[in-house]
This record gives C-alpha cells, structure tokens and sequence, in this order.
C-alpha cells in the first residue's frame, strides 16, 4: 500500500482543531449516572485449552442490556492478576475462546462482546443484541449511523457505556489486582480503550495503561472526508442521502471523538498507526496520540494498512506490559 496522508515529520506535530461538544464532560457524566448497577454473572467454560481457564461472563451494559464477554487467566488461577480489558474491532463479536495471549502472557483478559455486531468473527457461544428502538432505521446498515442524528440516541453511546460497565467489573472481580490493569483494542476497540482512559479519572479509576492499535473515531470528520474506506464512509453514504441533517450529525460526533477522551487521560499509552492505513488514515490517529496527556510512545509501520503491525505489534506490547 502507498502512504497517502500527510508526511510523517508532519503527522508527529499534526494538532488539529477537532470539535468538541460544550457540554462534553456533563454529558458522559449524565450517562454514566444514569444506568442501573452493574451486575455480572460468571460461568465456566469448557474451552479446550489445558493452559488456559475460561469464563462466560453476562453483564448489565446500557440500560441494563445484557451483555457477552469472556475472562481468561491462566489455569489454576486463584490469586488477583495485572489485567488486560480488550475491546473488538468494527464488526468483530467477542470470537471463540482460544485469542487468549494476554492470559497466556500470566495476565487475566477481559474481551467484551460488542452489542449488535459479530458479523466479521465467528462465535459459537452466543452474542449481543442492540435491541434499542430509539435509534432509528434510517441510513446504511451497521452501527456506524444508527441513531446518529442526536447524541442521545448514537449507537456508539450504548457501546462506550458497555465498555465503562465491562471496565468497572473487571476492577472489582476477585481475580483482578485493581492497580495494575491496562486496556487495550485494535480500531473500534483502539478508540474504546481510548475513551476508558479518558473517563477512567472521572470515575475515579487508576489505569496502569492503555494500548490503542490504530485507532478508529479519532478526528471524525477527517476520516469521513479523506477515505472512502469502512465505516467513515457509511457516514458520507448517510450526509448523502440526509443532507438536511448535516449539523445534527456533526455535533452528534463532537460528543464520542476519540480526540477529546485523549485530553482527559491520565494514563501511560502505547499506540500503533499505520502510515498505509485506509480505514484509519493516520491523520485521524496522530491528533489523538499527539493531545494525549500523560506519558506515550507511538509505533509506526511505514507500509502497513489496517491490520497495522498485526503479531509484531502484540510481541512489542508484551514487552511494553512487562515493563510497566
């Protein structure tokens, strides 16, 4: 693949003016406020590994909806772990329980189903619906425009509050060491791990660190501007179709970019971007990593599109977790 964007020396101090919602903070303070207790329950799962246990976990996430996700940690764990939260890619569910290399690492994972999606990753056990009627039929299908004309109705409201819920759990489950958990997720799950640590002090939660793989909703309209590719371009296909709803949708985004999470983090981050990347152009992940608050490193892969670094960047994270 050719790189396209802007030149990297560039990329390095790219800060654009990224829109954020005034009342930002009240908002996601207003959401999180207002859902039910988080509740779990926890099941083992037979999952044919002999190093590795299993757990089926079903929690509240937005609304009370209830919502997949698996625990792995080494087997014969009975002591609290440091822990991964990973969350999936665009169109990805929580898969079979065998991607387990943080667990098999020593740490406890957490991988979160995401609701209404799972088309892209095969799971015999069961996935989450996005039953919400509110969010209206209009527009492409996929999450990335239901609901889209309000904030309050965005598909990605419901899936950031799921991942606050997942995170919450995680720090009081008995197998987790509270201080030392991280987050982590590649595209979609990149921009959640970046949102976790953006709300994370407002909730009054330590991240030891977090670890976006080329990241997805980071400078939105960019995105929607520059690539014809996944689902920025679902967002272009929408504005097409409703040009009358153009202001709407864009102060609807000003309310989830990935950008405005990135100022409130307090955390260490270790980021990956590819300068080949269609989907995730690298002008949409630098202006997060760049408005980061805390500690950060970025790992560049010149000719890579989407996959990013695949394995060679879960073998530099390992590196990374064990230092931190």
């Amino acid at each position: 693949m050719a790189q396209f964007d802007i030149p990297l020396v560039e990329l390095r101090e790219y800060q654009p003016e990224v829109r954020e919602a005034s009342g930002f903070d009240d908002f996601w303070a207003r959401t999180l406020s207002d859902q039910p207790p988080v509740t779990a329950t926890e099941t083992p799962l037979e999952n044919r590994l002999v190093t590795i246990d299993t757990f089926d976990i079903t929690f509240t996430g937005f609304g009370g909806a209830p919502i997949k996700a698996w625990l792995h940690v080494p087997a014969g764990t009975t002591t609290p772990l440091p822990t991964v939260v990973r969350y999936r890619g665009h169109s990805e569910s929580r898969g079979m329980p065998f991607d387990a290399t943080f667990a098999d690492a020593g740490y406890a994972q957490f991988v979160m189903d995401s609701r209404g999606q799972g088309w892209n990753k095969a799971n015999l056990f069961g996935g989450t619906a996005d039953l919400h009627t509110d969010a209206g039929t209009f527009g492409p299908p996929g999450p990335m425009t239901k609901g889209i004309a309000s904030a309050e109705t965005y598909y990605y409201r419901r899936l950031i509050t799921d991942a606050v819920h997942m995170l919450q759990h995680a720090t009081t489950h008995p197998l987790v060491n509270p201080d030392r958990i991280f987050v982590a997720g590649g595209s979609q799950g990149g921009f959640l791990a970046i949102a976790m640590a953006g709300l994370a002090p407002s909730l009054g939660i330590t991240l030891a660190g977090a670890l976006p793989d080329v990241p997805f909703m980071c400078n939105i309209r960019r995105g929607v501007e520059l690539t014809d590719s996944g689902p920025y371009a679902l967002v272009a296909d929408f504005l097409k179709a409703a040009p009358h709803l153009e202001d709407q949708v864009w102060e609807s985004l000003s309310h989830f970019d990935g950008v405005s999470f990135a100022r409130r983090a307090t955390s260490p981050a270790y980021f990956s971007v590819a300068l080949a990347d269609v989907v995730c152009p690298p002008s949409t992940v630098f202006p997060a990593y760049n408005a980061w608050g805390a500690e950060k490193d970025m790992e560049v892969y010149p000719y890579n599109n989407h996959e990013g670094g695949g394995d060679v960047q879960t073998w530099k994270q390992l590196g990374w977790l064990a230092n931190h």
